[in-house]
């Protein structure tokens, strides 16, 4: 009996080691901050980013270079980085000015979009009006209208009020089609904000614009920025919306190369650096807000 006894006294520790012991799949998930693995991740990382420094090797190689070899032989040979094709992209007033009218439809398609859809945003969430509900189930119901169904009707709309091929038609039409996201996304973020800080502003007397600009914006400035950074990257890497709407005066960037590739297609020399400027400077706007971005997005995924 006591021999047995000492038996289980042994074997009970043993046991409760082996109740104790990490799965394999809680082991892989809890190496997953390792140096190693975070080592491999940083090589991903670098990998994904082979293609635009080979882009940009390629704008600083002259013509002559880049038919004759591939971008990664300036590791080799150091002295074929040149800057006289960007030279060449400032004296191209086609690439120039595309660039120029990028800016002049992106910008104000981004402000404009993230102005209104707060506005909106807030009004459908915190303000009572007649058919309140009905009208966000409308706007819901647009996000599922394809871009590709508004081009001819919208296109014959700005022909016969003479804003076909402008800036501006460009800068409506994704103000236009941006608005139902945005509302969509900044009136559900809104709506989390507790009623109890919104009802306290109010009776210290804040009005509607006073309690959206002093109390609602700050709360949603992660959410706004998220729905900034979207509606920028959209607008500048656009050329569907671009190539129906706007003329060579006021083609932005991507339908600018384009055309170039389409005239002269063997003018790499201003095609390259001009990919790169048009490719860099999204990523410069990402990463200047990636803070605010993630934010944003954990926010949303904790509400």
């Amino acid at each position: 009996m006591s021999t047995h006894a000492g038996q289980l006294a042994k074997t009970a520790p043993v046991t409760a080691v082996n109740r104790a012991r990490p799965s394999l799949g809680s082991r892989i998930v809890s190496g997953l901050g390792s140096s190693v693995v975070r080592v491999f991740l940083l090589l991903v990382g670098l990998f994904w980013l082979v293609p635009t420094i080979g882009l940009l090797l390629s704008s600083l190689r002259s013509p002559e270079h880049m038919s004759g070899s591939g971008w990664w032989k300036v590791f080799s040979a150091p002295s074929q980085l040149t800057v006289d094709n960007y030279q060449k992209l400032l004296e191209n007033s086609d690439i120039t000015g595309s660039l120029l009218n990028t800016v002049l439809i992106t910008v104000p398609a981004t402000l404009l979009v993230v102005v209104i859809g707060s506005l909106a945003g807030y009004a459908f969430a915190w303000m009572e009006f007649p058919g309140r509900d009905w009208w966000f189930l409308g706007v819901v119901g647009l996000l599922v209208v394809p871009v590709q169904v508004a081009l001819i009707p919208i296109a014959e709309l700005f022909g016969k009020i003479g804003l076909f091929g402008s800036v501006t038609g460009v800068v409506l039409f994704h103000v236009g089609y941006g608005l139902p996201f945005a509302v969509f996304l900044l009136r559900n973020f809104f709506a989390e904000i507790p009623r109890e800080l919104l009802e306290a502003a109010r009776l210290d007397g804040a009005g509607e614009l006073r309690l959206f600009a002093r109390v609602v914006m700050p709360l949603g400035g992660p959410a706004i920025a998220s729905l900034g950074i979207f509606q920028f990257l959209w607008v500048w890497n656009d050329m569907l919306v671009a190539l129906v709407f706007s003329d060579s005066g006021s083609q932005p960037i991507t339908v600018a190369l384009q055309t170039q590739v389409r005239q002269f297609g063997n003018n790499i020399d201003v095609l390259a650096p001009g990919a790169f400027i048009s490719m860099v400077i999204p990523l410069a706007v990402f990463f200047a807000f990636q803070r605010q971005f993630v934010s944003g997005v954990m926010a949303g995924a904790v509400k």
